[in-house]
């Protein structure tokens, strides 16, 4: 086969943008040719060590480029892919899609603010950018590496394979806070900890449902309705900090449970915390009625290590937010792989360039904030079922 070239850009110069960078040095299907980088903060750095153009507009770059990794702030990411959009570009936006990010105000608190308003709002950014999408060559690309983790594409072959009835998923994301200084404000973020990591949890129930109703019926098993709550633990007045748990939220959740059921009467339940230690917590259940999955991303007993002392490890990375690498430790001999990253980059380069279908597109992404968003109305109702809108 020939591989074609593909013209990328990558906006936003922070996390997201580092390992979108290693993944695409993994894509084997194209030929990527990195165009260069846009980001209010941090382009020139980013651009002099990854040895790329720093870009001084969005427009530009788009001018350059087939497809662009949106990495920037939640709040940009409907400017941003629509932008794209609109000349004809592929988006690939990180998570979640897109929220509802204030009323504008400098002091908005997310705590309190109506929950149905932020719904509304956010179910209208979500059409706008899908209706952009409709009349656009490109496509929404979204970056959601729990679909294309090893383990979880390994349940929907089983799922496929055997005709599986999913009765029950029980997924969590958890750790000890975000790396980012922005994730502290619902108005950058969309919320907490519901949206900032119950987004990958539940995405996944999310596909595998939709697998599920495809292999069997041709139809998509889609959410109907769901309950949550949320509490914000760190900043209760009681708790009390020993400097190992990030505690300087201003307005967000830092724990949630959402209760999801599906058209067909099954159920899924998906935890997101920001107060586990020992580093991420990235599990995924299955219940079937024919077999049980239990989906480790991380950790996950690849490989195990003993390490008596401390300094021994200092040069050797292990897992992401890991408190010690003293005793016993799960160090993932590759973590990206694990979690996806280079597959959904993989996959997202073949359908620009081959326009092969992608298991992780904006219908999935759409039906991600809708059930988080009615999560949110039923946590201000103490629990209330709530109905969820799908796209």
């Amino acid at each position: 086969m020939n591989k074609k070239t593909v013209r990328a850009g990558i906006v936003g110069a922070g996390f997201s943008a580092s390992f979108h960078f290693e993944a695409i040095g993994q894509v084997y299907s194209t030929n990527v040719e990195i165009k260069g980088v846009y980001a209010l903060e941090g382009a020139e750095a980013y651009a002099q060590k990854h040895e790329i153009a720093a870009y001084d507009s969005l427009e530009r770059l788009l001018d350059d480029v087939d497809v662009i990794h949106c990495c920037a702030t939640a709040s940009a990411h409907e400017s941003i892919a629509i932008a794209a959009l609109e000349r004809g570009k592929f988006a690939i936006v990180e998570k979640p899609l897109t929220g509802f990010f204030g009323d504008g105000s400098e002091n908005f608190n997310g705590e309190t603010f109506p929950k149905e308003k932020a719904q509304k709002e956010a179910l209208a950014s979500i059409e706008r950018m899908l209706k952009a999408e409709k009349k656009s060559k490109g496509r929404i690309l979204y970056a959601e590496n729990w679909i294309y983790a090893p383990s979880v594409q390994k349940e929907r072959e089983i799922i496929e394979k055997t005709g599986a009835q999913v009765l029950w998923i029980h997924a969590e994301e958890a750790h000890s806070g975000s790396h980012a200084k922005t994730y502290a404000y619902w108005k950058y973020s969309g919320g907490g900890v519901m949206i900032g990591k119950g987004c990958h949890p539940l995405t996944a129930a999310l596909y595998l449902k939709r697998v599920e109703g495809k292999a069997r019926d041709g139809q998509p098993i889609r959410p109907k309705s769901v309950t949550a709550r949320i509490h914000a633990m760190t900043r209760m007045p009681s708790f009390r900090d020993e400097g190992h748990i990030r505690s300087n939220y201003f307005d967000i959740d830092d724990f949630s449970m959402m209760h999801v059921t599906f058209e067909d009467g099954t159920v899924a339940t998906i935890f997101a915390s920001d107060i586990i230690l020992g580093g991420i917590h990235n599990w995924l259940e299955v219940a079937a009625n024919n077999h049980r999955t239990f989906c480790n991303i991380n950790p996950n007993t690849a490989m195990q290590t003993y390490n008596p002392v401390e300094a021994n490890f200092q040069d050797v990375y292990v897992v992401e937010k890991i408190g010690t690498k003293q005793g016993w430790t799960y160090p993932s001999p590759n973590e990206d792989w694990f979690t996806g990253y280079p597959q959904e980059i993989e996959a997202f380069y073949r359908t620009v360039a081959y326009g092969e279908p992608v298991e992780s597109d904006s219908s999935i992404a759409a039906d991600c904030i809708s059930t988080i968003y009615s999560a949110y109305v039923s946590a201000e109702r103490k629990g209330v079922e709530v109905p969820v809108k799908t796209f």
